[in-house]
């Protein structure tokens, strides 16, 4: 009996040598920040100052009362997320059926498309804003084309397009990359069987590939949502929030109060509604896809 007992404690010590680590270590990284962050966003502070003047919800009812740059934050960053999720993933989802058709430069193209996404996207948005600025500039000069002539950068409408733009092309190969594999695990039988029964390239498409590319489709809008919303690089580097605050992001807006307004506390709060918007949208579209891929 007390042998028994020495072995089960002694396997608990083994546990506990090999756990506690670990969960100081995730403590330390994310729960006791995350408790800081709950605390500092219930006080006014500067960053500097030793003691933070509590003033308890008052941040997040001036928020949603009357800060009008977080609500044109928050609309720029929906709609830049619906038409970035949108796009990104039909795209990613064309480009991947043309690449498994087996061509001979099939390689070189995945090599091709998939480069730019190991690119920082701050790099990216400096390319391109020379390209924007000096690049089109030449074009327009040798081509004579009007379209390089716009102010790709110093127009709200344009300045959308552009960071929408610069966004996919930056990030298209690295979900183009999920739904080759996604596409190389749907069976030949089935697509072989489908052939036989008169069913044409599109119809095996749409009635056998894409309900098989569930699990893909449910990874690839899941990243494209997370990255999305919390979309910060290319604005950084592209636009800075030009022209005229028209292309601030959520996450732009709350690097803009807290490090250059330093309204650490106003900040923060608007970081944690950030975080807690994100978990719930990412809740409810892994679940809605969950379902989705079971009735697949």
């Amino acid at each position: 009996m007390f042998k028994a007992l020495g072995r089960k404690w002694s396997e608990r010590f083994e546990f506990g040598i090999f756990t506690i680590p670990v969960l100081i270590c995730i403590a330390v990284a994310f729960y006791i920040p995350f408790a800081m962050t709950i605390g500092y966003s219930l006080t006014e502070w500067n960053g500097i100052s030793k003691n933070p003047t509590f003033v308890g919800l008052d941040n997040f009812k001036q928020i949603f009362s009357g800060d009008a740059n977080f609500a044109n934050a928050a609309w720029f960053t929906v709609k830049y997320s619906v038409l970035y999720i949108a796009l990104v993933n039909v795209i990613a989802i064309l480009l991947a059926v043309i690449l498994d058709m087996g061509l001979k430069a099939t390689t070189w193209l995945r090599t091709a498309f998939f480069v730019p996404y190991i690119l920082s996207l701050v790099i990216v948005g400096f390319i391109w804003k020379f390209i924007f600025m000096q690049g089109f500039e030449s074009l327009s000069a040798s081509l004579g084309w009007g379209i390089f002539d716009l102010s790709w950068l110093g127009e709200p409408g344009l300045a959308f397009v552009s960071i929408l733009g610069v966004s996919i092309w930056q990030s298209v190969g690295f979900y183009m990359v999920i739904y080759i594999a996604g596409l190389q695990s749907v069976p030949d039988d089935l697509k072989e069987a489908a052939t036989v029964d008169g069913a044409g390239p599109v119809r095996r498409f749409f009635s056998i590939t894409l309900p098989l590319l569930a699990p893909s489709i449910t990874i690839s809008v899941f990243m494209a949502l997370t990255n999305s919303i919390k979309v910060f690089d290319v604005i950084l580097s592209l636009t800075g929030g030009g022209p005229g605050g028209t292309t601030y992001s959520v996450a732009y807006d709350i690097y803009r109060d807290t490090f250059q307004n330093n309204l650490y506390g106003y900040g923060t709060a608007k970081a944690l509604i950030l975080f807690v918007a994100v978990l719930v949208i990412t809740v409810v579209q892994l679940t809605l896809f969950k379902r989705k891929e079971v009735e697949a």
